[in-house]
């Protein structure tokens, strides 16, 4: 039979936007990645119109999981579709809703994150969101996307103890402004380069000469190789690593990318293929055990697909091939800091089975930096 966790998870909704202003992320230390300029928050929401929501399961000894939703403008995704794209680095995963997105191009969900084993769970929940909208009345097909990590070594997995009302709440309660990073949402249980991993969040602003488009990452971390911070060796200073690894290597990574910028599937599949490069400059491996995906969307709105339409032809602005550097530059940089802020906004948690996981040594880490004049 299963239980249901509303109090904890309520209580952690209501408060974390509370603390993500005063969170640990690597700028609060003078460390700089890249040289792009971060939007306002330095997150995803950076990106007009787009709203994070979190459902943070925490109860007993056991759970240690829950659910982050991320919708790309805040009216009838259905109804007006934005363009979309996945790149599989390593498809060790279950990621739904793939295939479709790869053949029409489009996104029609809110994107859902969890754990491995909830992702029927979420399906279910999106659909039921979807058909319940407003305008949604005759739909009779749903293309839910929805990733995961496994946090089965700090979560009772097995209990899948995430409710299709979890993921409904993360939805509805999805909003604009700051964005809780760390031990939070999909990232609750969650492990990375050998630390407590979760949720992180990152964003760049292109300049005027280049279009003044912003790209926003969101990333759920739960994967391994050798820490770099900033290009210092953080993990193979701090030894933690071997020949054969102290710690699995295997995991995974989701990594949602979003711009303002008009892009076509086409050149958003491109951007996606990016953010790998961003995963491997934290020193991210792409085991063979690492389910990498990366989502990728447009929000601008001239850019948007209707549902029905009199017109059989569609005719909307793409930015030119040329025009697409700096949103590279931008989506690597971004995807790199939102890694690092999630192991820098993650803490120390215990979970299933007395399991422990420790939270990055930040002041072992910002001496590294000092020493390597990467403090500004």
């Amino acid at each position: 039979m299963k239980r249901k966790h509303h109090t904890l998870s309520f209580i952690f909704l209501i408060l974390f936007p509370l603390f993500t202003m005063s969170q640990n992320r690597l700028r609060d230390h003078g460390v700089a990645i890249g040289v792009l300029h971060p939007g306002t928050l330095n997150a995803i929401t950076d990106v007009p119109g787009v709203q994070v929501g979190h459902t943070t399961l925490i109860e007993g000894d056991a759970i240690r999981t829950g659910v982050t939703a991320i919708l790309p403008h805040s009216g009838n995704i259905f109804q007006e579709k934005v363009p979309a794209a996945i790149y599989v680095g390593n498809g060790f995963g279950k990621l739904a809703g793939y295939t479709q997105v790869k053949e029409l191009g489009n996104l029609e969900t809110p994107i859902i994150l969890t754990n491995t084993l909830s992702v029927p769970t979420a399906v279910n929940a999106v659909i039921e969101y979807t058909l319940n909208q407003s305008g949604n009345e005759e739909v009779r097909s749903v293309n839910a996307v929805v990733g995961e990590t496994n946090d089965g070594y700090l979560n009772d997995i097995r209990g899948r103890h995430v409710t299709e009302a979890d993921v409904l709440h993360a939805i509805q309660n999805a909003k604009t402004g700051p964005v809780a990073e760390g031990n939070v949402g999909a990232g609750t249980g969650t492990i990375c380069f050998g630390f407590k991993g979760g949720i992180g969040t990152a964003s760049r602003v292109l300049p005027k000469q280049s279009g003044g488009y912003t790209v926003g990452v969101l990333v759920q971390t739960n994967f391994g190789g050798v820490l770099q911070v900033a290009g210092v060796e953080v993990g193979k200073k701090l030894g933690q690593y071997s020949d054969s690894f102290k710690y699995s290597p295997d995991g995974s990574c989701m990594m949602v990318v979003l711009t303002d910028a008009p892009l076509d599937a086409r050149n958003l599949k491109r951007l996606a293929k990016r953010a790998m490069l961003g995963l491997a400059r934290t020193g991210g491996i792409a085991s063979n055990g690492s389910g990498d995906y990366v989502i990728a969307v447009s929000t601008a709105e001239e850019c948007r697909i209707p549902y029905e339409s009199e017109n059989p032809i569609q005719t909307v602005p793409t930015l030119r091939n040329e025009a697409m550097t700096p949103l590279f530059l931008a989506t690597i940089e971004a995807t790199e800091e939102a890694i690092l802020n999630s192991l820098f906004a993650a803490e120390t948690m215990t979970g299933r089975d007395g399991h422990k996981v420790e939270a990055l040594p930040k002041e072992k880490v910002m001496e590294m930096l000092k020493e390597a004049g990467k403090m500004e």
